[in-house]
């Protein structure tokens, strides 16, 4: 290789290397400063009125704001724990918000994410492995167990890293699944986003297949 070549290569590298680091920094501070926009365009007027009333610099409105916002959220998830809070916001919900477009998809993204929904892998924290081309060859996924069918199979989602809201969805039957009660989901979790990085953590005494798939329920 030619030294103009063995330059070239090294700049394309060095070049590659850096954007493998600064990309997801970038998404993450573009990420937060959407959230960021939008908090603060809810508290504007809060914001507003400390800045008018005390002369407080910007920040420290914005941030008396977002605590106003965080605060009435708590209030809020309080009140419609309530026997006459959740009778109202079920009305409210089936009368008004059910008929918005598009309201019920995202409501049960929200749940899925938070665990807030009783179907969601997050909320169940099923953690288990699957062969899923069989024990007799040594290959196996982590996932969660989301559902569980009267013909003895089941559902389970396995994450992709290193975004672990995205992944695909498997119907095996349980011979081929292990539960894995000793991994937390947030274990799990972490070794997704890490793209597999400390599942030798997960898993101290080695891979091999466990002896015991899960018992029908």
């Amino acid at each position: 290789m030619s030294s103009g070549r063995r330059a070239m290569s090294f700049i394309r590298k060095s070049l590659v290397g850096g954007l493998v680091i600064l990309l997801p920094l970038a998404v993450i501070g573009f990420f937060f400063r959407w959230i960021y926009g939008i908090v603060t365009d809810i508290t504007s007027p809060v914001a507003t009125l400390f800045i008018r009333s005390w002369g407080w610099p910007q920040y420290a409105a914005d941030l008396i704001g977002i605590v106003v916002l965080v605060t009435f959220c708590f209030l809020l998830g309080n009140l419609v724990t309530t026997r006459l809070g959740g009778w109202l916001w079920q009305r409210t919900e089936d009368g008004v918000m059910a008929r918005l477009p598009g309201y019920r998809a995202v409501r049960e993204v929200v749940a899925q994410l938070l665990g807030n929904s009783e179907d969601s892998p997050f909320a169940r924290g099923e953690v288990a492995r699957i062969w899923l081309y069989g024990r007799d060859i040594d290959v196996s996924v982590l996932g969660l167990i989301t559902s569980r069918f009267s013909d003895g199979n089941v559902s389970v989602f396995v994450p992709t890293g290193p975004n672990p809201t995205t992944g695909f969805i498997y119907i095996v039957s349980m011979s081929v699944v292990t539960l894995c009660p000793d991994i937390k989901v947030e274990q799990m979790m972490k070794v997704v986003v890490a793209c597999g990085a400390g599942s030798n953590r997960l898993f101290p005494g080695g891979t091999a297949p466990a002896a015991a798939p899960v018992e029908e329920r």
